[in-house]
């Protein structure tokens, strides 16, 4: 199964709570761009797992304009605090569900922890706004392929 972990885009600070944030319009562009890159990597998502934050929720919506995301789910644990070992448990019940690729769009620390939680020999990678890692996943051992940063 191949993993697609992406922060969400640049995301603005005048808003009532963290939650509530929303996309710039160069956070808008980001996820824009991201989509299209992934589009021109031939992936096509079988799932959306997305943060329950507006930014995120915001950025996933953005990115599918470009590339299928054929479901979406929220899950409420993928926050900034969130487990990446719930994260990656959740992950391993897919497979056996027919997803073949999936794209998680989360906020940092999660991000950067969930990649190690795959992937225990790499460090925790900083995550610039709508970046992603990928993530080749085969019995819960990850392999990264690679680490594509916003332009």
């Amino acid at each position: 199964m191949k993993v697609c972990i992406m922060r969400h885009g640049e995301a603005g600070y005048s808003a009532s709570s963290d939650s509530s944030r929303s996309l710039t319009p160069y956070g808008i562009r980001q996820a824009n761009h991201a989509g299209l890159w992934l589009k021109q990597q031939r992936f096509q998502f079988d799932l959306g797992l997305v943060s329950p934050y507006l930014r995120a929720q915001q950025t996933l919506a953005e990115l599918s304009t470009q590339v299928s995301v054929l479901k979406v789910e929220t899950e409420k644990l993928l926050v900034p605090g969130g487990n990446p070992t719930y994260i990656a448990n959740l992950l391993s019940t897919f497979p056996s569900q027919g997803v073949e690729q999936v794209i998680i769009v989360s906020h940092l620390p999660l991000v950067g922890y969930l990649v190690n939680e795959l992937c225990p020999d790499v460090a925790p990678p900083m995550f610039p706004t709508a970046s992603i890692a990928c993530i080749e996943l085969t019995t819960n051992i990850g392999k990264l392929e690679w680490f594509h940063q916003a332009e």
